[in-house]
């Protein structure tokens, strides 16, 4: 049985992460650029100035977060883009994550837990640093008239990203699937417009929990995946733990954050 591929993130510690997990591709096939470029005017003078300062992004030196390598490569005035829905967690969330981690690592020792957490709605795409205000202003809009819910990820299941370079351990989404690809379809129509690559066809929305460097979905499916599903059925309350609330979307571009509240 092979690992779904994944959801996306960006530069260093959960940026990273965040790059691997989206380019992974949430379990589905991308849908691909649009065939023909749309013509594009020239970019006023009053948008190129709307950041002012550098366009450079982050330095990439894998040596700095825990070996791990840029799916595509930094060029000074890319950003790293990811449209992502949040998730806080509570202390009980963690004790779960924990009883979780300790067991996964008794077959892959390197795994280690994510620093944040989220369910991702694109994969990482390269912005342009003139074009970081225009996207997410876009984004606000179509998202303008979307409502929270609430969902359910109870599902342990392994992911790694497309090139197989990371893998993942996440809970994926068993309730609240059709209001996550209704965000999707709107964050869709805001990509296509810069013509970038949209989301993945047939996701499978989940929180990444921990992560390696490397294939390890061979050492973690079977027998472990078992194991950790029944770590989750049997958590104390794990029921109502799961159960979650979409709030606001986000969208982080280098190492700027924009949180658009959902109605």
């Amino acid at each position: 049985m092979s690992a779904a591929p994944l959801v996306g993130y960006s530069s260093s510690g959960s940026e990273d992460e965040a790059e691997a997990e989206a380019e992974a591709g949430a379990g589905g096939r991308p849908r691909g650029q649009s065939p023909v470029p749309s013509q594009r005017l020239p970019v006023p003078d009053s948008v190129l100035h709307m950041f002012p300062g550098s366009e450079e992004g982050p330095e990439d030196d894998s040596a700095k977060h825990g070996g791990r390598v840029r799916t595509f490569p930094h060029e000074r005035g890319n950003w790293a883009t990811h449209v992502y829905i949040p998730y806080e967690v509570r202390e009980d969330f963690l004790d779960l994550l924990d009883a979780l981690l300790l067991h996964a690592q008794t077959y892959v020792p390197r795994l280690v837990r994510m620093e944040a957490f989220h369910l991702s709605l694109s994969q990482s795409v390269v912005l342009r640093h003139h074009w970081i205000l225009p996207f997410v202003q876009a984004l606000k809009d179509r998202l303008a008239s979307c409502h929270r819910f609430c969902f359910t990820a109870n599902r342990v299941k392994i992911y790694t990203n497309q090139e197989k370079t990371r893998t993942f351990v996440g809970l994926e989404v068993t309730s609240g699937h059709t209001q996550f690809l209704d965000l999707v379809s709107e964050v869709d129509r805001v990509i296509e417009e810069f013509d970038l690559t949209t989301f993945y066809q047939d996701p499978s929305f989940h929180i990444s929990l921990a992560w390696c460097v490397g294939d390890a979905h061979l050492q973690l499916e079977g027998q472990c995946l078992r194991e950790l599903q029944e770590i989750v059925d049997e958590f104390e309350d794990s029921e109502l733990l799961l159960r979650m609330h979409a709030e606001q979307v986000r969208c982080k571009s280098g190492n700027k954050f924009f949180s658009m509240p959902l109605k």
